[in-house]
């Protein structure tokens, strides 16, 4: 187990239902199998992170297979490029989708041990209830509980970290693989909000202590036709905030068609 106490940073061993560390801090494992590794004191609200009304969207509209198609990218890529990444880590995990759909993917190549992290102790929650086979913790993405050089493999799906962590947790010739908005990602959204609309960077992310060994974009236009899995996926985007009941409701009364536009990047630890 590469996690470390939250507390005093001393390895965790786990004994029967807890995970305890030589200086007597213990963190017990709930019932649905994931352990809470953030302290109060280092949390920025009683309850961080995406709410249950965001992951219930979230999982119903990605149990749809509305972004499939990037995670197949995803898993494919990490065959295609023949990564290793016995020890893996989701940051910002959410639900758990991603993860569990990419070691699925691994799971004929090579055993993975496989982790998902996120902040918000609702997704973890729904995580581990449902894959079994990814240990899943509560914790923040810029104070990870992991051992340095715990992992030769972490995705980042548009989940805010630390680069001094991503360095910290990587081992040297591990990889990281992060998605974030294209140029174009969501810009018929962007059109209904914001008077002067703006295009999204298309620069690549060059990451001191990385090497940037692959970069894409993958396209396409999404087309929804139910008002149900319209407000899904405006309830999981953070556009939900800035559209009025009238814009939400006119949304969902229509065909809605939206561009989707993901940038993918490899970089190798140096």
């Amino acid at each position: 187990m590469p996690y470390i106490c939250p507390l005093c940073a001393q390895p965790l061993s786990q004994i029967e239902r807890t995970y305890k560390c030589k200086n007597r801090h213990s963190f017990d494992i709930a019932k649905e199998g994931y352990v809470n590794l953030l302290p109060v004191h280092k949390k920025s609200s009683i309850d961080p992170g995406d709410n249950k009304e965001m992951m219930r969207s979230r999982r119903e509209f990605l149990d749809k297979g509305f972004y499939q198609y990037l995670s197949d990218r995803i898993n494919q890529l990490i065959l295609e490029f023949k990564l290793n990444v016995t020890n893996l880590l989701d940051i910002g995990c959410g639900e758990g989708y991603y993860t569990n759909r990419l070691v699925e993917s691994l799971s004929s190549q090579s055993s993975t041990n496989a982790y998902g992290l996120d902040i918000s102790k609702t997704a973890v929650k729904l995580a581990a209830k449902r894959y079994k086979d990814v240990n899943f913790c509560v914790a923040s993405a810029f104070d990870t509980p992991f051992a340095d050089n715990s992992f030769d493999g972490v995705l980042k799906v548009y989940a805010p970290s630390a680069l001094t962590e991503l360095k910290r947790i990587i081992k040297q010739d591990g990889y990281l693989i992060t998605v974030s908005p294209g140029p174009e990602h969501h810009w018929f959204l962007k059109t209904v909000i914001y008077s002067e609309p703006k295009l999204n960077s298309n620069e690549d992310d060059l990451l001191e202590g990385f090497e940037l060994v692959h970069s894409e974009r993958l396209q396409s236009l999404m087309s929804l036709n139910e008002a149900t899995d319209v407000t899904n996926f405006l309830s999981m985007t953070p556009y939900a905030w800035k559209l009025s009941e009238f814009q939400k409701s006119q949304l969902c009364a229509n065909n809605l068609k939206c561009e989707l536009d993901f940038k993918i990047q490899i970089h190798k630890r140096c």
